[in-house]
């Protein structure tokens, strides 16, 4: 039996989606642990591009089981939406299954998510807007609504109408907006319960089956390390646990299921909204990687921010998940610079640090210390052994690896599922 995380190490975007499908191929099962459809999971295969938000990437080899766990708040219209992309390019979804626990997110979610936004002004979080965080603080608050409950016709009208009455008042009278239509809301979610009926299960049954049967599991979070509930940049973070931590509450499952922590690491770093990024790039040099690499959000479309790779964030990543192998990405978009270079520590109050401050104040006022290296070759999608990879960009993983003191495994040269570089055989 195997259980593999493959989690994000610095704040999303690193190219998860890529890695789970890689490896999803040698997988039993999928999952999916925590997040909403706040996140995107780029997947490139056979030349055609598929743009996942919520379903696990491993859908794409349509046979294995693939399973949104209880830790994940699913807007059901956005799932359906998926689902009929999916079937529309040819990708069966009869082995996708959605856990009776995981949280409903509601139209009133969604709404209070851009009203909030709207009125914080220059010092709004840079959500989504989809509602997220509303439904993760229904979930904390205990008024939250279950898939369990969208299956119970009498009780979800119930609590459907005595939420939508609660946040009305705040609509109406914290953001003078007009109310939400309680009876509108019933008919179109009652819809969707009809559609979804076939795959809402006790998935935790399902994932404990497989590992007492000596499955290999393969989990996915969504987000990356710096945006975690408690070790992210806070309060510019998601409402949930894409760390390590949170697969055993997010799935049902011991935490002793896991038996190796894949930590995706970009090559350079970067980040969606507002918080402190040491690294930043303000330049035509982080313009040129953004470009080059395609760094618009895959739910958004927002531009992302770009800065050189930051190992302070990724050894407090490796520390905080226990990561054991790290899957390295975008090593291509670096290609053609002439010089690289990577975060080895801050100077803050004339000090030199390696570990991350918790006080935005603290990170605000961090100045990064670089080590620098040549840089390679433009193009290397079709390089496939470490040893064929050009002498600078070898002696670029190399440090990486001995900064961490843990192995890069996978690297990343290229967009498609073959353009990858495999150093060990995880199953």
């Amino acid at each position: 039996m195997a259980g593999i995380l493959v989690c994000g190490a610095q704040w999303g975007d690193e190219g998860k989606g890529r890695f789970v499908d890689f490896l999803a191929k040698d997988a039993d099962m999928v999952i999916r642990f925590q997040g909403g459809n706040n996140a995107g999971h780029t997947v490139i295969h056979a030349g055609v591009t598929y743009k996942l938000h919520l379903i696990p990437s491993g859908i794409l080899y349509g046979s294995k089981p693939c399973v949104i766990g209880n830790g994940v708040v699913v807007d059901p219209g956005a799932l359906l939406e998926e689902i009929d992309g999916l079937e529309k390019a040819g990708i069966k979804t009869s082995q996708l299954f959605l856990s009776d626990r995981a949280h409903v997110l509601m139209p009133y979610h969604r709404a209070l998510d851009a009203m909030n936004e709207e009125s914080l002004g220059k010092s709004k979080i840079g959500t989504t807007q989809k509602g997220i965080g509303p439904c993760y603080t229904d979930k904390t608050s205990r008024l939250g609504i279950r898939f369990c409950d969208l299956l119970d016709e009498e009780r979800f009208a119930m609590l459907t109408r005595q939420r939508t009455a609660e946040k009305n008042q705040i609509i109406t009278k914290i953001y003078g907006k007009a109310p939400l239509d309680a009876e509108a809301i019933i008919a179109e979610y009652r819809a969707y319960a009809e559609r979804l009926k076939p795959y809402i299960t006790d998935t935790s049954q399902m994932v404990y089956d497989a590992q007492k049967s000596g499955k290999t599991l393969l989990f996915e979070g969504a987000q990356g390390m710096l945006l975690d509930l408690d070790y992210g940049t806070y309060p510019y973070v998601t409402s949930s646990h894409p760390t390590s931590g949170g697969v055993a509450s997010g799935v049902g499952i011991g935490p002793a299921a896991l038996t190796e922590v894949v930590g995706v690491v970009k090559a350079y770093t970067t980040r969606v909204g507002a918080g402190p990024f040491t690294t930043e790039l303000s330049c035509e040099t982080g313009d040129l990687i953004r470009e080059k690499g395609h760094e618009y959000g895959t739910t958004t479309g927002r531009p992302r921010r770009c800065g050189w790779l930051d190992l302070v964030i990724v050894e407090f990543a490796a520390r905080i998940n226990g990561i054991t192998s790290i899957a390295l990405s975008r090593m291509d978009t670096l290609g053609g610079l002439d010089r690289v270079k990577i975060c080895v520590g801050y100077e803050l109050n004339g000090e030199v640090i390696r570990n991350y401050p918790a006080s935005l104040k603290d990170l605000e006022a961090c100045k990064p210390v670089y080590k620098e290296f040549d840089g390679w070759d433009a193009n290397l999608s079709h390089i496939r052994a470490f040893e064929d990879l050009p002498a600078s960009a070898k002696e670029y993983v190399n440090f990486i690896e001995e900064f961490l003191g843990v192995p890069v495994d996978m690297i990343g040269v290229g967009a498609s599922r073959e353009e990858c570089i495999l150093r060990k055989q995880y199953v």
